[in-house]
C-alpha cells in the first residue's frame, strides 16, 4: 500500500533540525531510484547558444520585459466560481526577457526581445533572427553555410581585397542569403557597410549601370580577424530561439473536485465551434458506435485523438491529498512529468512511482502523454517507495506536514 509520512502536531518550541536519511533509507532511496531512473535527456546546447542565452539574461534592459512580466491582472483574476476553467490558458515564457505571454503572442513577444537585444550584442541578435525567423531548415543550413564561407575566405586570406567585397546582385548572394530574415543585418553588425561601386570596363562601348551594390568590409576589421571567426563559429552553431512552454505549476488543498477538468480552447487543434458539435455528435451516437466499430476502425479514432490535442492538462493527488497541477506538451513524454514532480519535492531523493487513471503504473517514461491516453487532462496518483518510507518512519525523523516545498505551499489555492 502507498503510505506516506505520518503528520505530526506542531511542537510550541523551536523545531529541532532534521537529521539526514539513516544509512538504510539511503540505500533503499538509491536502489528504487535506480529502478526509476529517469532517461537521459537530449544534447546539451551549444556553448555559443548557451553564452547568447547568457548574455541575455545578464544585461537584457530591464525595459524589454517592464509591463509584460507575469499575467495580466484580468486573467490572474480568473478561476473563481463553480464554472471557471482550471487554467485560463497556455501560456509560454520568452528566453529572453523572462516576459509571460499567451501562445498567440509569443512571437511578437520573441521579436521584441531580440530587437531589443541588438542595442547589446547586434551581431547575436541578428543570429538569433536569422535561425528563429526563418521557417525553412534546409534553406538556413544552405544560406548560413554560405555565409560562413564568405566569413572563411576573409580570414584565411586576409591580404586578398577581392573577399572583402560581396555583390550583392550575386546570384548565389541572391538565392541563398538575401531571401533570408536577419542576414543583411548580420552583415552590417559584423563590420560590412552597403557601398556603391563602378562598375569595371562599363562605358559608351557597353552600356549599362554604372555602378553594383556591393558590402564591403571596413578597414578597422581587418585588426580584429579573430572577431569575424568569432562571429562565424557563433552563426553556424546556434539554434532557434524557442519560447518556453510555462508549466503553470499550481498546488491546490484536497479536493473532491480533482478529477473535474474545464478547458479553455487553446488545449485543442479544433476551433471551439467544432469541438461542440464533436461533442454532441460523440454523445448521440456512442452507443451504436462501440458496438459497429471494428478494431482497425477504432485504433484509427484513437489516432485521429491523439492528434487533437497540442497540450495537456496533468494533476498529480500526493497520499495526502494535496494537489500538484501543470501543463505540459501532448506529445512529452512521462519522464518529464516524473522531473516537474521531483521538482516540487521538498526532498527530491525520496522515490515514487505515479499511477495513471485506473491505477496502472507509468513505468515507461519514453511513451508520449498522448500515447498513454493521459490527453486533454488526467488525474494520477502519487505512491512512495514502501520500503523506504517504511525505514524513515522506522527511524523516528520527524516528517513536515507535506512533502513539497515550503514555497509551494505558501501559495496553495483551492480548486475552483
Amino acid at each position: 500500500p502507498c503510505r506516506a509520512p505520518k503528520e505530526k502536531p506542531r511542537a510550541e518550541a523551536a523545531p529541532k533540525p532534521r537529521q539526514a536519511p539513516t544509512d538504510e533509507a539511503q540505500m533503499a532511496a538509491a536502489a528504487a531510484l535506480a529502478r526509476l531512473e529517469l532517461k537521459p535527456k537530449g544534447k546539451a546546447p551549444s556553448a555559443s547558444q548557451e553564452y547568447i542565452r547568457n548574455q541575455v539574461r545578464k544585461e537584457l534592459m530591464a525595459e524589454a520585459a517592464a509591463g509584460e512580466k507575469g499575467l495580466p491582472e484580468e486573467e490572474k483574476d480568473q478561476g473563481e466560481g463553480a464554472a471557471a476553467p482550471s487554467v485560463s490558458g497556455v501560456y509560454f515564457i520568452c528566453p529572453l526577457s523572462g516576459a509571460v505571454v499567451r501562445k498567440d503572442q509569443k512571437e511578437k513577444q520573441l521579436r521584441e526581445a531580440i530587437q531589443a537585444y541588438f542595442s547589446v550584442d547586434p551581431v547575436a541578435a541578428s543570429i538569433m533572427e536569422i535561425h528563429t525567423f526563418n521557417k525553412d531548415r534546409e534553406k538556413v543550413r544552405v544560406g548560413v553555410e554560405t555565409m560562413a564561407k564568405y566569413l572563411d575566405n576573409i580570414y584565411l586570406h586576409p591580404e586578398e581585397e577581392k573577399y572583402r567585397k560581396i555583390k550583392l546582385q550575386n546570384k548565389v548572394f541572391q538565392e541563398r542569403i538575401s531571401c533570408l530574415e536577419g542576414t543583411h543585418r548580420f552583415f552590417q553588425a559584423v563590420g560590412f557597410e552597403a557601398k556603391s561601386l563602378p562598375v569595371p570596363g562599363q562605358g559608351k562601348e557597353f552600356p549599362g549601370p554604372e555602378e553594383e551594390q556591393y558590402y564591403v568590409l571596413k578597414e578597422e576589421m581587418l585588426s580584429r580577424l579573430e572577431e569575424l571567426k568569432d562571429s562565424k563559429e557563433q552563426l553556424l552553431s546556434s539554434e532557434p530561439l524557442r519560447a518556453r512552454l510555462d508549466r503553470q505549476l499550481r498546488v491546490f488543498q484536497p479536493s473532491p473536485e480533482a478529477a473535474r477538468f474545464e478547458l479553455p480552447n487553446d488545449f485543442y487543434n479544433l476551433t471551439a465551434e467544432e469541438i461542440k458539435r464533436e461533442q454532441r455528435l460523440r454523445t448521440e451516437a456512442v452507443e451504436k458506435a462501440s458496438m459497429l466499430r471494428t478494431r482497425a476502425m477504432r485504433e484509427k479514432e484513437e489516432q485521429r485523438e491523439m492528434r487533437k490535442y497540442n497540450y495537456t492538462l496533468l494533476r498529480v493527488r500526493f497520499p495526502d491529498g494535496y494537489i500538484l497541477q501543470g501543463t505540459f506538451y501532448a506529445r512529452e513524454s512521462v519522464s518529464e512529468l516524473y522531473s516537474f514532480v521531483r521538482g516540487a519535492l521538498r526532498d527530491d531523493w525520496l522515490p515514487f512511482e505515479l499511477l495513471g487513471p485506473g491505477g496502472l503504473k507509468l513505468t515507461d517514461e519514453n511513451l508520449a502523454f498522448n500515447e498513454c491516453g493521459l490527453v486533454p487532462s488526467a488525474l494520477l496518483s502519487l505512491c512512495w517507495d514502501a520500503a523506504v518510507m517504511a525505514d524513515i518512519e522506522a527511524a523516528g525523523e520527524e516528517q513536515p506536514r507535506s512533502p513539497l516545498r515550503p514555497e509551494l505551499l505558501a501559495g496553495i489555492q483551492t480548486l475552483p
